[in-house]
């Protein structure tokens, strides 16, 4: 995962002959910043919610320790799963495509080669030109599959690993979601440890948001202090949210 703009000397090497063909043999690299930006940001956003909710409410400090860790891993496997089996099924998807475009050029091999014809007449081909890129694509089965999938349905033919995705996302959650508790852990371990656990919890979950935020920024080569308060501000606005419902309906548990 690249992090910083390649020198000239870097760039020149990678487009010498060895260097193009040695990038290409190694094929499209797959980015999991997604998976790890969600799974880090969904961990911290949903713990510190419960963390805000039950402070709040005025509950006990160990009913935050008791859902947090709850939530932590049920909904860190919960998102982990989801990602696992929507990536898979992105994958299904490009295998059936690829199904419909052989089975295609098996029976309408003149339908299908008129439409790679008109497909690249819009990108500027004609003539003798256009006949010949028509012949090349054809004369490889493989090569007439991909440029469908990729010309006329948009697909990737290579996309991420599901279950890499799925780690990435379920790793990233738990430990950016153990932050909001780790005071409230501290408090039940060590006697008075903090006095005012819910302040530290706060100050450690933006200072984790602001760390995604940078993070996130640095991969992407975009301002990292503004992407920083982007994260810290989407976190706070969650908080914030689920710290007001946990005080309207503070006196709820008490009737229970």
């Amino acid at each position: 995962m690249s992090t910083g703009p390649r020198g000239p000397e870097q760039l020149i090497e990678m487009h010498t002959l060895e260097g193009v063909s040695e990038r290409l043999k190694k094929g499209t690299p797959q980015s999991y910043l997604k998976d790890m930006v969600y799974g880090g940001i969904d961990g911290t956003i949903t713990t510190f919610a419960i963390v805000s909710g039950v402070v709040g409410a005025d509950l006990a400090s160990g009913i935050v320790v008791i859902l947090g860790l709850a939530n932590l891993f049920a909904d860190g496997f919960s998102m982990a799963v989801s990602n696992f089996l929507g990536t898979r099924a992105e994958q299904q998807f490009v295998h059936m495509v690829r199904t419909d475009e052989e089975r295609e050029i098996e029976l309408i091999p003149d339908g299908e080669r008129e439409e790679i014809r008109q497909i690249y007449a819009r990108k500027g081909f004609d003539g003798d030109l256009l006949e010949q890129v028509v012949q090349v694509i054809t004369s490889d089965k493989k090569v007439w599959v991909d440029t469908m999938l990729q010309e006329e349905h948009s697909l990737s033919l290579e996309g991420p690993d599901p279950r890499r995705s799925a780690w990435l996302t379920f790793i990233t959650f738990v430990i950016a979601g153990f932050v909001p508790i780790t005071p409230f852990i501290i408090n039940l371990v060590v006697n008075n440890g903090m006095s005012n656990p819910f302040l530290w919890s706060a100050i450690a979950t933006a200072t984790t948001f602001f760390a995604i935020g940078i993070f996130k920024a640095k991969v992407v080569r975009a301002n990292k202090i503004r992407s920083g308060i982007e994260t810290v501000a989407i976190g706070g606005i969650a908080a914030t949210m689920a710290y007001g419902i946990g005080w309207l309906l503070r006196g709820v548990a008490d009737n229970i």
